[in-house]
């Protein structure tokens, strides 16, 4: 279904307004061939990711190119020490975090550094980093370490875990494995469906690295 910009823009600037988790006062959106930018300011590094995935959401669009900028809604100025230690303090008490994960601050500019076995692990502190007040950025470098899987195995598990997924038309998709890392390919009709795919792909077991070659295609 071919959408014209100016509407693009309206009905991102509506989605934007709709969602309750973004103040979208300064927020400025334009669009291009269906490709969205997102200009302006947030208060929070999730306020920022919630304001992506609302422009994803809406028909029409391609690409979302986040230039967000944070700036904390704050009256203290926090140190980097002090945002570091209140990540940490945060992901201590995430039972779902490993203590594997550690953390760096630099200039309000949080990197995730350390190891852990599951995306949905670094998926995890990228959130709960992502809450705290304070933070600017937040980079993950968090390392994925388990054993190498069998190509075909992950491979296979990918394709099953496609077919059991009600939301997922996984005939338009291909998946190609090495080492670890998977490749999906195709095309699917939503930004919902591609991020169904991936989420899929990063849940089969030992899989450390996933290459986005997903096109959404909505006509």
């Amino acid at each position: 279904m071919s959408m014209n910009d100016s509407q693009i823009v309206d009905d991102v600037t509506s989605e934007l307004f709709w969602d309750p988790k973004v103040d979208s006062a300064a927020i400025v959106v334009t669009a291009d061939n269906g490709r969205v930018t997102l200009a302006g300011t947030v208060g929070s590094v999730r306020e920022k990711r919630e304001a992506k995935k609302a422009a994803e959401r809406v028909l029409g669009v391609m690409s979302v190119d986040n230039d967000l900028q944070v700036v904390p809604e704050i009256d203290v100025v926090l140190t980097d020490a002090d945002l570091q230690s209140s990540i940490q303090q945060a992901l201590m008490l995430d039972l779902v975090v490993p203590t594997t994960v550690g953390v760096d601050v630099l200039d309000g500019v949080v990197t995730l550094t350390g190891t852990a076995e599951w995306q949905y692990q670094r998926d995890e502190a990228e959130l709960v980093a992502s809450n705290i007040v304070g933070a600017i950025d937040v980079f993950d470098d968090i390392v994925l370490v388990g054993p190498t899987p069998d190509a075909y195995d992950v491979k296979q598990s990918i394709k099953d875990a496609f077919k059991r997924n009600a939301a997922l038309d996984a005939d338009g998709l291909s998946v190609v494995t090495s080492n670890g890392t998977v490749t999906i390919g195709g095309d699917v009709s939503s930004w919902a469906e591609h991020d169904e795919a991936i989420y899929a792909a990063w849940s089969a077991p030992g899989v450390t690295s996933v290459q986005d070659g997903i096109t959404v295609d909505y006509a």
